[in-house]
């Protein structure tokens, strides 16, 4: 058998690139996806998965292997011989409730736990707070599942991860999942044990748990990480977290550049009435100026303004310091690489360049591998659950629609976003769902009365959330309610025909000997003639006798009139098994 031949195509390919890897006529490529249901240009994109499949279609004795894409790497800037000590960068991590923000709250001495929604933190949120005359940036990430992306993000802004395990309650799973981002972002981890002020708390046995199954060793048992027992409620231990951050950052060497080019990461974006795009920033070198053009991903702006981690203006911001700018053009997608230019002319050069490189590297395409086996299979018959979704910030709108696509139905019900973004929902959000079944999801967003009023009379469902994993459940019930349900059918008992009384054009009238389990009026039933099936029938009475019964058990002789569609000639040894049969709604 000859070897099939391997060829390697990225994350998304035109149909032009595809027909010239696999040396086949364009025309070809683009007549069997026509056949498939799907008009497509030469210039069309297929995503990987749909490329797989056409070539299988064409029995082209070819295996396409995925070639990843190339991976937009954070450049790292080289420091110089003048760079100066920073500020460390600190992520506080950890699973739902084990007292992250509460933390934070100790050391910043302000309360922000009670304003959160469900008490978890919704966004990435920045501050500095100042031991022994020292700054440390500190950033609070999301502990619930959703956040991940922005959980992921905000490891990977940081020198150092500090876990948060409550004492009470051991390592979770976001505790596990903090530990690898923590480690794949090669940031250090120091390990704030908290709530030892609680009856149940137990120190040692988190320490135990977390050198045994994740390798964290603590110092006191000669490992190289750093472990402390702390109260956020109490703030006993906090000022000894601190000076650890501190020794951790001291052993890294943690240094920038001042005088070069001020660049860094977006951590958060959103459009204010009045103040239009507001953007947080986290600067890693230079120093961000008032007045500065900036380039994030595909926009730009001159900064208009410039505050601290405590909204006050600041004229210059450097190295590890967070801010938040007004000026943007448009909102900066969370994550975004951002970096200061000399004129207008070079922005818009660069948002050009950035342009094209993500219509090189597109990741999202014009055809779907999900749309070409909906092509090529319509038996499955997949429904649609469209959406359009509304955050108050650019990373909520990466985690909800991340989380969203996230939930699995086995291929039956695809969750579409039809439409996204940042802000309020308005009226054109409700006449784009107008008359599509699609629901608009809000989280941490306003709808004004006038949009309400129009959405009511339109019946166009919007529901407005606070608490992401609570948008979640709801979309996932939506899709539930989609799910085709399942038939169970329950074996009730079987009988031998012994002998048949009457056969008429939609009954028949018949005794015989149950075999097993019961027989019992008012159920379903399938006729046997050996193997073959003959009908399925309704058994509508039963006699034991010339008296009706309800029941009639293995063993017994009965009689049983017997409903049908179509004439049914019965005889003597066809076998009647008796089932119930019930529609049962499905689950994800």
């Amino acid at each position: 058998m000859e070897q099939e031949k391997i060829v390697a195509v990225a994350d998304s390919v035109t149909v032009g690139e595809l027909a010239e890897t696999l040396n086949l006529p364009v025309t070809t490529l683009i007549g069997e996806l026509f056949k498939n249901g799907i008009m497509a240009t030469i210039n069309q994109r297929l995503d990987f998965e749909t490329a797989q499949i056409i070539v299988e279609e064409l029995d082209l004795g070819v295996e396409l292997v995925h070639k990843p894409a190339t991976e937009v790497v954070h450049k790292k800037h080289e420091l110089s011989d003048a760079a100066t000590t920073r500020p460390p960068i600190v992520a506080v991590m950890g699973h739902v409730d084990h007292g992250k923000t509460t933390l934070l709250d100790a050391i910043m001495d302000k309360k922000t736990v009670d304003g959160e929604a469900g008490g978890i933190t919704q966004h990435i949120s920045a501050y500095q707070a100042v031991r022994k005359d020292r700054p440390i940036t500190l950033l609070d990430t999301p502990g619930h599942e959703a956040f991940a992306a922005l959980r992921q993000h905000g490891a990977i802004l940081t020198d150092v991860v500090v876990i948060v395990v409550a004492a009470d309650d051991g390592v979770k799973p976001q505790t596990v999942e903090a530990i690898r981002f923590a480690r794949t972002a090669n940031a250090k981890i120091v390990v704030a044990i908290n709530k030892i002020d609680k009856e149940s708390a137990n120190s040692q046995l988190v320490k135990t748990q977390l050198a045994s199954e994740h390798n964290l060793n603590p110092e006191e048992w000669g490992g190289d990480t750093i472990m402390v027992e702390v109260s956020a409620k109490t703030g006993k231990g906090v000022d000894n977290l601190l000076d650890t951050i501190l020794l951790v950052a001291d052993m890294e060497e943690l240094k920038a550049d001042i005088d070069t080019p001020a660049e860094g990461l977006v951590i958060e974006s959103h459009m204010e009435t009045g103040r239009g795009s507001v953007v947080g920033l986290l600067v890693e070198q230079g120093e961000l100026k008032v007045g500065q053009y900036i380039v994030a991903g595909t926009t730009y702006g001159k900064v208009r303004t410039l505050l601290d981690y405590a909204s006050k203006p600041t004229k210059v911001a450097g190295p590890s310091t967070p801010v938040t700018v007004t000026g943007f053009k448009e909102l900066p997608q969370f994550g975004d690489t951002f970096s200061a230019v000399k004129t207008e002319k070079d922005a818009r050069h660069e948002v050009e360049i950035n342009k094209a490189e993500i219509e090189r590297n597109a990741a999202s395409t014009n055809v779907t591998g999900a749309d070409m086996l909906k092509m090529i299979n319509q038996k499955h018959d997949t429904k649609d659950l469209d959406v359009i979704i509304k955050t108050d910030v650019k990373g909520s709108l990466t985690s909800v629609i991340d989380s969203l696509k996230l939930i699995d139905t086995g291929g039956e019900v695809n969750l579409r976003v039809v439409a996204s973004g940042v802000g309020s929902i308005t009226e054109n959000d409700i006449r784009m769902a107008v008359g599509s079944d699609t629901i608009i999801y809000g989280f941490n967003v306003e709808i004004s009365s006038s949009v309400k009023r129009l959405a009511a009379r339109d019946k166009v469902p919007v529901k407005i959330y606070q608490v992401i994993y609570e948008l979640l459940d709801d979309a996932r019930t939506e899709m539930e309610a989609l799910l085709a349900p399942d038939v169970v059918e329950t074996e009730i008992g079987k009988l031998t025909i012994k002998g048949v009384f009457r056969t008429l054009k939609e009954e028949v009238i018949a005794g015989g000997e149950v075999t097993s389990g019961k027989i019992t009026p008012g159920v379903l039933a399938n006729v046997f003639r050996g193997e073959e099936k003959l009908a399925e029938v309704a058994v509508t009475k039963v006699q034991r006798g010339p008296q009706e019964a309800k029941e009639v058990f293995e063993g017994e002789m009965c009689g049983l009139s017997i409903k049908t569609d179509k004439k049914l000639q019965l005889e003597e040894g066809d076998k009647i098994e008796l089932f119930s049969r019930e529609i049962v709604k499905r689950t994800l």
